[in-house]
């Protein structure tokens, strides 16, 4: 996966279209790109016109053999957990929908993230 170019205003509406209005979730920035949170902990997100979901080894292979591939926002290091959905991801909506949910289910699952502490000068 090459860098990848930002993502436009219709793309990014189309994926806060697409995150859950569940208590907990936020939709903010991520490497240049845009990304939801569960309570601080990344689950689903844009990378240029691509979008990745936090994904459990059975999910991450389903999601492989249908076309998607490893998350690497940088060439040739994965994030682990995370794999991006096949290109179609915008025309099927109820089974982006599905994996977005599995993704914010997993994360669910996870402590809140709990902010770094600033270094002192």
């Amino acid at each position: 996966m090459s860098p990848a170019a930002k993502p436009s205003d219709d793309l990014k509406d189309a994926f806060r279209a697409l995150v859950p209005a569940e208590e907990g979730v936020t939709v903010r920035p991520m490497f240049g790109h845009i990304a939801a949170f569960m309570n601080g902990n990344m689950f689903t997100g844009l990378f240029g016109d691509g979008l990745f979901v936090r994904a459990k080894d059975a999910d991450r292979d389903s999601i492989l053999a249908s076309g998607g591939e490893d998350f690497a926002p940088m060439p040739g290091r994965p994030m682990n957990g995370y794999v991006m959905l096949p290109g179609n991801w915008r025309s099927d909506e109820p089974g982006t929908r599905k994996r977005i949910d599995r993704a914010l289910a997993v994360t669910s699952e996870l402590p809140p993230k709990q902010p770094k502490a600033r270094k002192k000068k």
